[in-house]
């Protein structure tokens, strides 16, 4: 189901002044774009976006105050005239023309009104719009930040998630959520992960049971959100099964809309995960950076073989 904000919310967090329409602040908001209908003003309403939260500013109100009676209606009727309209904002403290009050108060649109800069404005109220609305999901595994590389680790219950977590955090890397991970997508794309509020900070470890990480270890081996930039997925060893030795298959995940990189770690007794796990991360920002070991290493031996063929010949 969409996700949506009331116009009431956006005028209890940015204390907006309530001028005319106040009995659509029931009104939702769907999308976090705005809109500044500079063109509109002129006349032009051929591609105006209705839906979004529409923003007046000293650009477009001086243009406005330049018009003929007559077209200032026409403008405003225009303007207020779809059920789409969440709102409207006046910046600068900005005098509201008497025309949107008698419209918008008949097509109950709330008129807003705000003393900061269009600019500031729009910025915050962006922001906040993208937090609100953006998809979400919560996955059961462990968020930690390695080097940099925010690491979703996954896999089966018992696999031995948390205790990797508990040996990386005593290697000096950082907890952000255990068992349950909230993730965010942002309107580019990317996937920002944190801890409920419950277990914020909280790591569970059979046997022992739940452990503080931030007063045991202190508040350098815990973060509160990190980018999620690569899944590492822990499975029990099967036998049968081939295994990437050389790192050539790049697998991908899907976590809401976005494709992650993956990695698949076999798990039994004897390997260190902690330890992969931390030259997982490295690698992975080596190829970022632009190198591949493996595709170097298959390059060489590429080379190697024509060689030796060359030789022969």
């Amino acid at each position: 189901m969409p996700k949506k904000v009331k116009v009431s919310e956006l005028v209890n967090q940015f204390g907006l002044e309530v001028v005319s329409g106040e009995q659509g602040l029931k009104r939702s908001i769907t999308v976090d774009d705005l809109y500044r209908p500079g063109l509109e003003m002129a006349g032009y309403f051929e591609y105006h976006p209705p839906e979004r939260v529409q923003i007046l500013g000293k650009t477009e109100l001086a243009f406005y105050e330049m018009l003929p009676i007559e077209e200032r209606k026409d403008r405003m009727e225009r303007l207020c005239s779809s059920e789409e309209t969440p709102c409207i904002i006046v910046t600068r403290s900005w005098e509201v023309p008497q025309e949107l009050i008698e419209i918008s108060s008949n097509k109950q649109i709330p008129v807003l009104r705000s003393s900061m800069a269009t600019t500031i404005l729009s910025s915050r109220i962006t922001s906040f719009l993208e937090r609100k609305l953006a998809p979400t999901a919560t996955i059961h595994g462990v968020l930690v930040d390695v080097y940099g590389v925010g690491m979703l680790i996954t896999g089966s219950s018992g696999i031995g998630k948390s205790e990797t977590a508990l040996e990386l955090v005593k290697r000096g890397h950082r907890l952000i959520a255990d068992d349950a991970v909230e993730i965010r997508q942002t309107s580019d794309n990317q996937l920002h992960g944190s801890a409920p509020e419950l277990i914020r900070h909280l790591l569970e470890i059979r046997g022992v049971g739940i452990i503080n990480v931030m007063t045991l270890f202190g508040a350098g081996a815990i973060r509160n959100n990190k980018r999620i930039t690569l899944v590492v997925r822990l499975e029990a060893w099967q036998q049968e099964k081939q295994y990437d030795r050389l790192g050539l298959d790049e697998e991908t995940t899907r976590i809401i809309d976005t494709d992650v990189p993956l990695v698949t770690i076999p798990v039994r007794p004897g390997r260190n995960l902690a330890v992969i796990i931390e030259v997982a991360a490295m690698n992975f920002r080596l190829k970022r950076m632009g190198y591949n070991a493996a595709l170097q290493f298959t390059t060489k031996l590429t080379e190697t073989i024509a060689e030796d063929i060359d030789d022969l010949d």
